[in-house]
């Protein structure tokens, strides 16, 4: 079962209080913020600019005319790969105004997206976002699997920072979140067995592999196997 737009608040709330921590205790140089992230073509500091992004997208939610309809969650993240290139110019021109301060600039658009929500919250269901209309709960959920994601991503650029800049929490969120959008194309019956390697299969961010599949997920019931998901993977 999915989370309510209250759990997924919760974990949202969290896991930017755990990047950003985790981001401050690192006090990275220079040297560290310009270079290359595990993503092609985007630097550490990027990466961190990029983090304000996400969460600016929620002071830019507005109303929607009554009876608009809503995007489904799977539909409004199929929509990153063809804005791929979109996301990292706009990301590049703000990382350019922001390069002196990029957390702290990253945190005040958090504090203006948190700002937001409280104020969507009490308002119609479904808000307008920068790339159509979907349902509060979606679009919040959608912020926490991009969180999670770039966490790790910046995990993985960072092997020598200590801790985890990922929230448990959150982390479980945003893998059930992206496990319940493929069950809906296919109907299986899969469980999550290793949150973070199926978020990465999930994301794009682990080459497809029916063995590392195997250890993400596994069938629900004791009789069969995983089901062969290269066709609907990665999800974003």
């Amino acid at each position: 079962m999915t989370a309510d737009l209250r759990e997924l608040t919760e974990a949202l709330h969290a896991q930017w209080q755990a990047l950003s921590a985790w981001l401050r205790e690192a006090d990275l140089d220079d040297d560290a913020l310009e270079s290359p992230s595990v993503l092609p073509g985007w630097s550490v500091g990027a990466l961190v600019t990029h983090l304000g992004r996400v969460m600016d997208t929620l002071a830019a939610a507005g109303p929607v005319p009554p009876g608009t309809v809503p995007m489904s969650l799977a539909e409004y993240l199929g929509t990153y790969p063809q804005r791929a290139e979109e996301i990292a110019e706009a990301t590049r021109a703000l990382d350019a105004r922001t390069r002196g301060d990029r957390l702290g600039a990253a945190d005040g658009a958090a504090a203006r997206g948190f700002a937001a929500l409280d104020r969507l919250a009490a308002a119609d269901d479904v808000v307008q976002a920068r790339r159509g209309p979907l349902t509060l709960r979606d679009m919040v959920a959608s912020r926490v699997v991009e969180l999670v994601v770039h966490a790790d991503d910046l995990d993985r650029s960072l092997p020598g920072v200590s801790g985890s800049p990922r929230d448990r929490g959150a982390l479980d969120l945003a893998a059930a979140e992206l496990l319940a959008i493929v069950v809906a194309r296919g109907g299986w019956h899969v469980e999550i067995e290793d949150p973070l390697t199926w978020v990465r299969l999930a994301a794009g961010r682990a080459a497809y592999d029916v063995d590392v599949l195997a250890r993400a997920l596994r069938p629900e019931f004791t009789a069969g196997g995983v089901p062969d998901l290269g066709r609907v993977l990665p999800v974003l």
